[in-house]
């Protein structure tokens, strides 16, 4: 029995096929297309999917997909998704009908988190938080291996926790969200609004790191942010390790001054929860796809 899995990104389709021990068998990237709208995307995941089925041998297979956002368990449409096409659409249901079979589809963070967790940085650990912070921010929890996924599908949603609710506008329509303030996408958005200049997140780093005020007061901030959204989630949840993923998890300083600011907020005596970077990588979501698979 094979593996199957594909991860849905915004602006790639990655698919893999697993042996049943996990060892990798093929891989393959195509992109997104979403300017060609929704039918395309579904196209390009049952072209790729067809690619994965000849990679095995006919012995038979699980599959399942990683997306952004989660399927409705009242409507069967996906919501929550930043891939806009996609929204209120029956992905599902769309995908099982072209291929004639049953599939699993999870939010592309628990997928995350379900890989870290067998295969990554949060080995051995029973209670696991994924938090990806990339171009939007999003989490997932993993219990025993398992997904949690929650009566509405949104567990581990923790990009959309308001943390300032004067904060800026978020495209859930709520203010302050984490998402807008401690996101790759956030980060830039903030520092535009407040220099009138655009920067991406690594040239803001380096600036910081080069002893610059505007940046050193606009990192400050950043950690700040980090450390109370953190802390609330760690308050709530006490996971066994918190596993950090996304472009935003690269900078180093987060496990040094961020953590010192969870500790700060977090309600308890000291921070003894770890707060690690992924070993994953890229690859965390398609591994975490393959996981989920039925």
């Amino acid at each position: 029995m094979f593996r199957l899995g594909i991860d849905l990104g915004g602006t790639k389709i990655e698919g893999i096929v697993l042996r049943e021990d996990g060892t990798e068998v093929f891989r393959k990237r195509v992109p997104t297309q979403q300017e060609r709208g929704y039918e395309a995307i579904i196209e390009n995941i049952v072209s790729l999917y067809r690619n994965l089925v000849e990679a095995t041998d006919g012995s038979g297979h699980t599959f399942g997909i990683g997306t952004p956002g989660a399927i409705s368990l009242k409507t069967g449409l996906l919501k929550n998704s930043n891939t806009v096409c996609m929204l209120e659409k029956p992905v599902k249901k769309d995908i099982e009908e072209r291929l004639g079979r049953e599939i699993a589809i999870q939010n592309d963070a628990n997928c995350f988190a379900e890989a870290e967790a067998m295969f990554g940085a949060a080995r051995g650990h029973d209670l696991v938080f994924g938090v990806i912070m990339g171009t939007g921010c999003g989490g997932g929890i993993v219990h025993k291996g398992k997904a949690i996924t929650g009566k509405m599908a949104i567990a581990g949603e923790w990009g959309h926790m308001s943390i300032d609710p004067d904060g800026p506008v978020c495209y859930c329509g709520q203010h302050g969200c984490v998402e807008t303030l401690i996101s790759g996408g956030g980060l830039q958005n903030r520092w535009k609004e407040q220099h009138g200049t655009s920067r991406d997140l690594r040239e803001i780093v380096t600036a910081y790191r080069a002893g610059d005020a505007d940046a050193a007061e606009f990192m400050q901030t950043f950690f700040r942010n980090f450390g109370r959204a953190m802390a609330n989630l760690i308050n709530v949840l006490d996971p066994d390790i918190v596993v950090l993923g996304g472009g935003v998890s690269n900078v180093d300083e987060l496990y040094a001054e961020g953590v010192r600011e969870v500790e700060f907020f977090v309600f308890s005596d000291g921070l003894d929860t770890p707060i690690v970077k992924h070993e994953l990588g890229d690859s965390a979501g398609v591994l975490g796809a393959a996981l989920i698979g039925i």
